[in-house]
């Protein structure tokens, strides 16, 4: 695809970072949002510093999700961003008022240096933290300021009292101040006429005096500097929106973060959260904004049923809560413990207050026979369902097939479930239900045989809405793949096919019917088989004509993503 005229221009001119100083003052504000995209793909650090610190627009936003083979915002230029948010603070020209960095993170160690979630995270927190810090050293100097003058206005009223003249007398002669006083002399100051005996209290009296009255304009909450630094820490100037990373390493940075009051405030869209304990998951959910935060992602923490249901009621204060993804949280129902289903009544009820709830994932949870009690109690109908590892029965399956769920599901994930003959006809109507929203669907690992493809292949047949489906680790011959490339190119909105590696390509010695573990870890029998098993593929694929459709075995870099 050529790039547009715009790009090309913007991307000769942030090349030449000399040339800045002629070209940022005449640029029009129209023309940034082009060069700021040149200057990131260009790896142009500079470049992006200058010009989001002179930002013409109050929104900015860099990240979201990239087109195919559109690598992600280099590791430096991620940083002169950052540096030139702050700067742009006690920039006149800088409008910049909402910094909107979801998706902006890469894979760590990917092509470009880019940077990953977690050290963007880290590198977000600490830009807040420094603002908030420098914004109340700036204040305190400055009030340090406004106390000297107010000291030496002090003293100089105090002189002008000393100092101050003497009524003159009715006749017109002037009194000496120095002369000794009478009960009919007066004094002018600052305030107005003094008698000797209120200039006889002293200079001490009438600075307590001051005090007073300065406390009677401040409140008793405290002095007027008090009062305008509290107000100046909570002025914001830029909101940041991001996706955050939190681990037991970054814990304590992303907490300052998220309590620091400064010119930068942090928001978060998505919340991912790895190893770290029920309570500092906890402390992160009560200093997070309520609105704005679209979903929860927990990862190897053992919370346990209990963890889960304290932390449930604490997601239903977030009005706009979209998804909850929960994996290998330690989770077991398959063996029977004391107040188990109390625990799973409180999951239940917990559940059912997510009121926009749309995405549920739950990964290595060991629920088998439980669907039922979690899902039913939900208000909304999911679109996306993600249940690998969870141990599935036919009574799960069966429920599943029939629930209000299944007409809305847009993506749906039930690998390293084992699917036998006795639960085939609960899938086929699951299918059937889903044939016209469902546009994802994976079923790696799930033990399928030849002869239970053949009975699937009907339903499979019918999902014309279905974008990509994955088949991985599946012990079929290359008699039965073949047919299921066959299928999948009458499916004209299918362009994404994860398939199994035929079983003729493993090197001797694999049982009969194969785990998913044992294709995973047997080794292949030369890249001869593999070249030929491609070659037959896309023949086929060739032959139908349906140039849309991409084919592949790599389970290691398949991503649905980039279907949309």
């Amino acid at each position: 695809m050529v790039p547009p005229l715009v790009s090309l221009c913007a991307r000769g001119v942030v090349s030449d970072h000399s040339s800045s100083p002629c070209w940022l003052r005449w640029v029009p504000s129209e023309l940034y949002a082009a060069l700021l995209e040149a200057a990131f793909t260009g790896h142009r650090p500079l470049a992006v510093g200058e010009l989001v610190q002179r930002w013409p627009d109050r929104n900015l936003r860099v990240g979201g999700r990239r087109k195919q083979g559109q690598s992600a915002p280099n590791r430096l230029c991620i940083q002169a961003l950052l540096l030139a948010v702050v700067r742009g603070l006690s920039d006149r020209r800088c409008a910049l008022q909402v910094l909107d960095l979801c998706g902006l993170q890469g894979d760590e160690g990917g092509m470009g240096d880019p940077m990953g979630g977690w050290s963007l995270t880290v590198a977000l927190c600490t830009m807040v933290v420094q603002a908030g810090a420098g914004a109340h050293r700036a204040q305190r100097r400055e009030g340090e300021r406004e106390r000297k003058r107010f000291s030496a206005l002090e003293r100089e009223k105090d002189v002008k009292r000393e100092r101050g003249l003497w009524k003159r007398e009715p006749n017109g002669d002037e009194v000496d101040g120095n002369r000794p006083g009478g009960d009919d002399r007066e004094w002018i100051g600052p305030y107005g006429t003094l008698s000797e005996e209120d200039l006889s209290k002293g200079v001490r009296r009438r600075m307590e005096t001051e005090r007073r009255r300065e406390t009677s304009l401040t409140g008793p909450g405290g002095s007027r500097t008090e009062t305008q630094e509290k107000e100046v820490s909570n002025v914001v100037l830029v909101h940041v929106r991001a996706d955050l990373f939190v681990n037991a390493r970054s814990w304590e940075r992303v907490r300052a973060a998220l309590s620091t009051s400064g010119p930068l405030k942090l928001q978060c869209r998505y919340l991912r959260v790895e190893e770290i304990s029920v309570s500092s998951i906890k402390t992160l959910l009560d200093l997070l904004p309520r609105h704005g935060l679209l979903g929860i992602d927990v990862r190897y923490s053992s919370l346990g049923v209990a963890g889960l249901v304290e932390l449930l009621p604490l997601l239903s204060i977030f009005p706009a809560l979209r998804s909850l993804r929960l994996h290998y949280c330690n989770l077991d129902f398959r063996r029977d413990h004391p107040g188990q289903e109390e625990a799973l009544r409180d999951l239940s009820q917990g559940l059912a207050k997510l009121q926009e709830l749309r995405r549920l994932s739950l990964t290595a949870l060991r629920l088998p026979g439980q669907l039922r009690v979690l899902l039913s109690s939900l208000p909304q109908p999911l679109e996306i369902l993600e249940l690998p590892y969870l141990s599935l029965s036919p009574a799960d399956l069966s429920y599943l097939s029939c629930s209000h769920h299944v007409s809305t599901l847009q993506q749906l994930d039930l690998s390293e479930n084992r699917l036998e003959e006795s639960t085939l006809p609960s899938i086929r109507r699951l299918l059937s239900q889903a044939s016209s929203s469902l546009q994802h669907l994976s079923l790696s690992g799930c033990g399928l045989t030849d002869g239970l493809l053949a009975l699937l292949l009907p339903s499979l047949g019918g999902c014309c809405a279905l974008k990509s489906l994955a088949l991985a680790l599946n012990p079929l011959s290359m008699a039965c793949l073949m047919d299921l490339v066959r299928m999948a190119v009458r499916m004209p909105s299918l362009r994404h096919l994860l398939y199994p590696n035929p079983l003729e390509d493993y090197q001797p010695g694999l049982p009969d019917l194969p785990s998913s573990a044992q294709l995973l870890d047997w080794p292949l029998d030369g890249a001869t088989e593999i070249n030929m098993t491609n070659s037959q593929l896309n023949r086929l694929l060739k032959e139908s004509g349906r140039s849309g459709l991409f084919l592949t075995c790599d389970l290691l870099n398949y991503d649905k993503d980039l279907v949309d």
